[in-house]
């Protein structure tokens, strides 16, 4: 059984990664030769960020790539030490949220800045990307996974 979790994590963690990667290719492309899209929920808007979430640290590419592949680790060796416990369920949203994080982390590695390209147009909020959802839907739902274990 142990095995399987270990391929089914690697699987969904390949997939997220590359997933957001081949997104940001296709969404990146299509707008450096000027498509541009638009609607009262969200614009997609190409910049270049330096910096994490609301462009804190920015221009920090060292540190944030030594976070990056921190945080990958310490959720693999938590994977590792506690494989037997950790649903399925679990270790989807797990490699839900490293998948986002290595794909910000390959952009950092390979172009020295993350590409972001979604902008909401109803509130005023840094404009993301998809590997940025992935992150954030991976932090709640690990969040709420471990609030109902707890209770």
């Amino acid at each position: 059984m142990k095995i399987s979790k270990y391929l089914y994590f690697s699987i969904c963690f390949a997939f997220f990664v590359f997933g957001t990667l081949y997104i940001s290719d296709l969404l990146v492309s299509q707008l450096s030769n000027g498509f541009s899209y638009s609607n009262e929920l969200f614009s997609l808007n190409y910049i270049e960020n330096t910096g994490a979430a609301f462009s804190i640290l920015k221009d920090s590419r060292e540190i944030l790539i030594i976070g990056s592949v921190a945080a990958i680790f310490g959720i693999i060796a938590y994977i590792i030490k506690h494989i037997s416990s950790i649903s399925m369920k679990s270790l989807f949203f797990l490699a839900m949220l490293c998948g986002g994080i290595g794909g910000n982390l390959h952009e950092r590695i390979a172009y020295g800045f993350v590409r972001d390209y979604i902008q909401l147009n109803s509130i005023d909020f840094p404009v993301f990307n998809i590997s940025d959802i992935l992150i954030n839907i991976g932090v709640i739902a690990v969040i709420i996974i471990l609030f109902k274990k707890k209770l």
